[in-house]
């Protein structure tokens, strides 16, 4: 039998077939439990009465309990050598975070609550690893692929429903269908298998600590992390933030929420397809990032125009698309210059870094809402993306200035 052919059918006939495919399912349910309720989120926390530093912390401590908790979770997993159990820890947080919501109408009961769901998704780095390890190293690029596309999937889904949901049956709705979700997440995971490793399968692995701080060093793996730590700063000040209690305010209806993260993910997740075969062959990475950072920023800065009018949806179609463009370039530059033996734990690093932007950018976002008005967190975001051009431009003229030191020498 060729040999090609002899491998296909060694795949196929793999003991993992059905682990993988009850692995896609349940990880699907994981972050459809966690976004169903994400574009209503900040508008319910204000309408339980939290002001919108308030609204903006507890928007923030998502990003805050992925920082805190990320690093952790992988080194104990990789020190005990089990992933099964976090899988399932994640799974219980993202249960308890929506139930947590939907039994309370506490402000201190909606932080917990989203503290929680940032415990889960702080755990989504023993998912992957678990994942390729059901798979060849020569497969691992096919398996990140495929569970990258189930994540994008359930946000679409999650974003796409949860307006709806809140029209139809109220407030409460999308956090009892998140909490279901979960536990319909957690019920699959009971069956999931942890794998033995077989020979040619990829070694797991997550952050190792004795490789933690030579590899903080790398001055790309640096600059990269400040940059996502401004991306996601805009990101989750905006879509992932004040942006739906916005249009709200403007005007739109919660069942038009739906078409607005349409609006917006889609082009999100088109925008992954041109970085790598349009954009970067024809300007290189470090224009391709000032491309993507200007116009994250002047759609960022139209939102607050667009109010509550049919502009608010080219404009998150804009938004979408230049946010789309940002994050797999960074992601691939985060481990670019770091040798193989370390990549994993430079993604990991880069990984708990840009957590700050998640919890950062809508926290102090949050705050310039409560001392000016809210228009003003659209402002305030797109500055970060002008921040983080002229920081390149600052590290480039630096980077020129090196080299021509060096010729002179």
């Amino acid at each position: 039998m060729h040999e090609h052919a002899k491998g296909v059918v060694e795949v196929a006939r793999s003991p993992w077939r059905k682990d993988v495919a009850m692995f896609l399912i349940a990880s699907f349910f994981f972050w459809l439990s966690l976004f169903i309720y994400m574009p209503i989120l900040s508008p319910y926390v204000e309408q339980l009465g939290g002001a919108y530093s308030f609204v903006g912390l507890v928007l923030g401590s998502y990003g805050l309990m992925q920082f805190v908790c990320r690093i952790p979770i992988g080194l104990v997993s990789d020190m005990v050598q089990r992933r099964k159990p976090f899988v399932m820890l994640g799974m219980a947080a993202a249960m308890g975070s929506g139930w947590l919501f939907a039994l309370t109408n506490s402000l201190g009961g909606a932080l917990v609550a989203r503290a929680l769901a940032g415990v889960a998704a702080a755990t989504w780095v023993v998912f992957t690893v678990l994942y390729a390890s059901y798979f060849r190293s020569e497969d691992t690029h096919r398996a990140m692929g495929q569970i990258s596309l189930v994540v994008v999937l359930a946000q679409l889904v999650g974003m796409t429903a949860g307006g709806s949901i809140v029209d139809r049956w109220g407030w409460h709705a999308p956090f009892w269908a998140g909490g279901c979700l979960a536990a319909v997440g957690a019920v699959l995971s009971v069956s999931i298998k942890e794998s033995n490793q077989s020979k040619g399968s990829v070694r797991p692995q997550t952050v190792q600590l004795k490789d933690l701080f030579s590899v903080m060093k790398e001055p790309l793996l640096l600059k990269v992390s400040v940059l996502s730590v401004l991306a996601h700063g805009i990101m989750f000040t905006t879509i992932f933030g004040f942006t739906p209690a916005y249009v709200l305010k403007a005007g739109l209806d919660e069942r038009d929420l739906g078409f607005l993260m349409i609006c917006f993910m889609i082009p999100h997740a088109i925008a992954t397809v041109f970085i790598g075969k349009t954009v970067v062959p024809l300007f290189g990475k470090w224009r391709s990032l000032v491309i993507a950072f200007f116009g994250s920023a002047v759609f960022t800065f139209l939102i607050p125009v667009a109010g509550g009018s049919w502009l608010v949806y080219p404009v998150q179609i804009g938004s979408g698309f230049f946010l789309g463009l940002l994050f797999p370039l960074l992601l691939g530059m985060s481990i670019e210059s770091v040798d193989e033996s370390q990549k994993a734990t430079a993604m990991g690093t880069y990984q708990a870094i840009y957590a700050i932007g998640m919890f950062g950018g809508p926290y102090l976002a949050g705050i310039v809402n409560e001392l000016i008005a809210l228009p003003f967190a659209f402002y305030f975001a797109g500055t970060l993306g002008l921040v983080a051009i002229g920081l390149i431009v600052v590290w480039k003229q630096k980077e020129e200035e090196t080299k021509g030191d060096k010729m002179i020498v």
